[in-house]
């Protein structure tokens, strides 16, 4: 259990240093909160656009982050020969790489944590014709990735630590002290009542889209006992375009098609990962709350679909030639 915990470990670690990861990090949170400060003209459904957009981003930043996570904690490894120096001790290889996946998972988890914060954010800043921009809040936002970027540069010149990692970690606790500041003060700089004006049902909706994201962490991983980082990152944006749209090349057909080929269909359809069972985003434009009831649901879904392709990697790495 301890060399699991201890590659788990090394792994979010490696993953955190990456410069790539901190920038999409930055890139996508900051992204968000822009969307919420420029004016759309939506007839009213300003801040129903806002919440789309933002939640999109956050779906396909995650894309990417676990792709490039992906292929830098197995393939580059293996490339590198650190795989077969680490397996040469009495690590098995499917341990190695539930290992791998696990600190992969706390990586994307870090990463939908800011963003479901700039998510937070964004509906609370959002406006139509009649309101205008939280520009206290940009400041305060903006001071707050600002002052993890100078912590990070602070720690590297005086005491020799890695940028990436102290930046990213200070990222998480500046992100988290903006949010908490924001909310207590209104669009003019006002004492208000905490979060007033905040969409809450943007958690659960986040939490979904954190699902999602595990579930294409695993078959990046998948992919990358055997490819480099361009074939699974096709291989990827391919099964996530055909999720988006199984309801209606599959789901449907499935229920219509003669007997034959509805059992084909049936077997594609539980196959390919159904990514609108994680896209809420209609739910909260309605003004409905996303139940816990059907989180939980969706929970069972991940762990499910998980086992079988965390299996289908530990099966393509097994025979891997590591050498």
């Amino acid at each position: 259990m301890q060399q699991f915990i201890t590659i788990a470990t090394n792994a979010l670690m490696e993953l955190v240093r990456q410069p790539v990861f901190l920038l999409l990090t930055t890139c996508s949170a900051s992204f968000g909160v822009f969307l919420a400060a420029v004016p759309y003209f939506g007839f009213g459904d300003d801040p129903k656009l806002v919440k789309d957009s933002v939640l999109a981003a956050m779906l396909l930043a995650g894309l990417f982050g676990a792709v490039l996570s992906a292929s830098a904690s197995v393939a580059h490894e293996i490339r590198s020969g650190t795989a077969l120096a680490v397996l040469a001790k009495p690590v098995g290889r499917a341990q190695f790489l539930l290992a791998k996946y696990v600190g992969l998972a706390l990586a994307l988890t870090i990463l939908t944590y800011i963003n479901g914060l700039s998510a937070l954010l964004a509906s609370r800043m959002a406006y139509d014709a009649y309101g205008s921009t939280d520009l206290f809040g940009l400041k305060i936002y903006a001071a707050g990735v600002a002052m993890a970027y100078a912590i990070g540069g602070f720690t590297n010149y005086f005491l020799r630590r890695p940028f990436v990692s102290d930046a990213m970690i200070s990222l998480v606790v500046t992100m988290t002290i903006a949010f908490v500041v924001i909310n207590f003060f209104d669009k003019e700089g006002q004492v208000q009542s905490f979060a007033k004006g905040v969409d809450w049902h943007m958690v659960p909706a986040s939490i979904l889209i954190l699902f999602a994201l595990w579930i294409l962490a695993g078959l990046a991983l998948a992919c990358s006992t055997r490819l480099e980082v361009i074939p699974t990152l096709a291989i990827c944006s391919g099964l996530f375009v055909l999720g988006l749209m199984s309801d209606y090349l599959l789901g449907r057909p499935a229920e219509t098609a003669p007997h034959g080929l509805s059992m084909v269909y049936s077997a594609l359809y539980t196959i390919i990962p159904n990514w609108q069972l994680f896209w809420l985003a209609d739910a909260i434009d309605g003004g409905k709350s996303i139940p816990w009831a059907y989180v939980g649901k969706a929970f069972g879904y991940v762990v499910g679909y998980l086992g079988a392709s965390l299996a289908l990697g530990v099966l393509l790495f097994e025979d891997r030639e590591l050498n």
